[in-house]
């Protein structure tokens, strides 16, 4: 788990929950909560932009990941991808006790604690900052 990334999740907690939102001032989503943590921990993340709430397949945006910094990992990852049902793909930041996610359905961020409800799909850990 990497601390600074947990530490600027954690400080997003409350925020208001906006679909394709990328500023905590106006609301954020899953992919937007990933991005303001990263910005947050010193990172540069280049966020999608143009997906539906519901998506059965997320190849498309897999670029996007490594272009900010995450590589794929097997186990403990920083940032993870579960499908909470079979259309809806969603981005969880790992913290300790848990997790911080973007949840539509209370309008806000908040923290899940472990363990996760859905399957992880992937996980990715943080590279260096310079990236």
């Amino acid at each position: 788990m990497d601390a600074a990334l947990a530490e600027a999740a954690l400080c997003l907690v409350g925020v208001r929950f906006r679909l394709h939102g990328r500023a905590p001032e106006t609301g954020l989503d899953c992919v937007g909560l990933v991005a303001a943590a990263m910005r947050g921990a010193g990172y540069a993340p280049r966020a999608p932009e143009g997906y539906s709430l519901r998506s059965a397949s997320v190849t498309r945006w897999l670029g996007h990941a490594e272009q900010s910094g995450l590589h794929p990992a097997q186990v403990d990852g920083d940032v993870v991808l579960c499908m909470a049902n079979p259309v809806q793909p969603h981005l969880l930041i790992v913290v300790p006790c848990g997790f911080v996610h973007a949840h539509a359905g209370l309008g806000r961020v908040t923290f899940l604690p472990d363990p996760l409800p859905w399957p992880i799909t992937m996980q990715w850990h943080l590279a260096d900052k310079d990236h």
